[in-house]
């Protein structure tokens, strides 16, 4: 393999070395990655056709799983491919200008994910507060509009990343310990001052997922108390019944996301690095893969459309 020359204050390539310490395992360690990956893009691309193809769906509770769906399909797509290149071919070198395109899409899906949950929790607040005008509020011109501003919100704040790491020297080698290219990994290969780089992604965490989770805590304090306040029984079950799947979602983000941030920066020497490597990976792929799982189980009429879709397709098969 190529060696990058070390005294370059901008190598033309990084390399990825996957995890370390696992390099014997890389063909195991790929199997589960693989599988997941294949479920995640199986999954949230069914999810969008139905919601698409179905009228039933054409409602804004499926709109916005329908945008979850294709952020967490393009989000996996984003890192799992050249992942599954050095797990099985050791194809490790990657271009230095490819490597920030990775990373600035890694991280704007990252929070357009978060974006997407909290409108969700938005989404459900109106649905329940105000469930005769709810139609009327969450119209179809709205939902664009938000959608789009949490895209425009999550690419503007991501978009720094790549000019402070292309402005660093690097003279610490090429060699990167990661499957992907993340922000902080990469400008610790850097000789120069990464504290602004640490500072501003502090920053950007908490504007996004501070922010967001603020918003997600406020919807769902606002819904316990109008649910609390209905007076039958059967209502107050069918209104948090209307919610499980997003709190699912929730807790299937936010969980491990919480973990690979307090474990990268408080982790220290406790942790190997090999488990920092692989939370980031389970990090950025389990949601993508248990989202249209949860959703397809949960939600009573994606289960009934898909139901009646393969009834459908099974008496086409004996027509024939």
């Amino acid at each position: 393999m190529r060696e990058a020359n070390s005294s370059s204050l901008t190598p033309k390539f990084f390399i990825l070395n996957g995890i370390p310490g696992l390099e014997g395992e890389h063909i195991w360690l790929s199997l589960p990655f693989c599988f997941m990956y294949i479920i995640a893009v199986i999954g949230n691309c069914g999810l969008v056709y139905v919601i698409s193809h179905e009228e039933v769906l054409h409602r804004p509770m499926y709109y916005f799983l329908a945008v979850l769906s294709l952020t967490d399909v393009s989000g996996s797509t984003s890192f799992v491919p050249n992942m599954l290149c050095i797990f099985w071919f050791s194809l490790k070198e990657i271009d230095f200008n490819a490597c920030l395109v990775q990373m600035f899409f890694i991280h704007t899906l990252t929070g357009m994910e978060s974006g997407v949950l909290m409108l969700m929790a938005l989404d459900r607040y109106v649905a329940i507060c105000y469930p005769l005008r709810y139609s009327s509020i969450l119209t179809n011109t709205l939902i664009t509009k938000v959608g789009l501003a949490t895209l425009f919100r999550s690419a503007l704040l991501m978009m720094p990343f790549t000019f402070l790491i292309k402005c660093l020297p690097y003279c610490r080698g090429n060699l990167l310990h990661h499957t992907y290219c993340d922000h902080m990994s990469v400008a610790k290969l850097s000789c120069g001052n990464v504290k602004i780089n640490a500072i501003y992604g502090l920053t950007v965490a908490g504007l996004i997922g501070g922010f967001d989770m603020f918003c997600i805590a406020m919807s769902y304090t606002m819904i316990i108390r109008a649910v609390l306040n209905l007076s039958s029984e059967d209502a107050r079950q069918k209104a948090f019944s209307t919610c499980t799947s997003h709190i699912c979602a929730i807790v299937i983000t936010y969980v491990p996301a919480f973990f690979n941030f307090f474990t990268h920066r408080f982790g220290g020497q406790t942790i190997p690095h090999h488990v920092h490597i692989f939370i980031a990976n389970l990090y950025l792929l389990l949601p993508p893969t248990l989202n249209p799982i949860v959703y397809g189980v949960k939600t009573k009429q994606i289960r009934e459309v898909v139901t009646r879709l393969f009834i459908r397709e099974k008496d086409i098969f004996h027509m024939r």
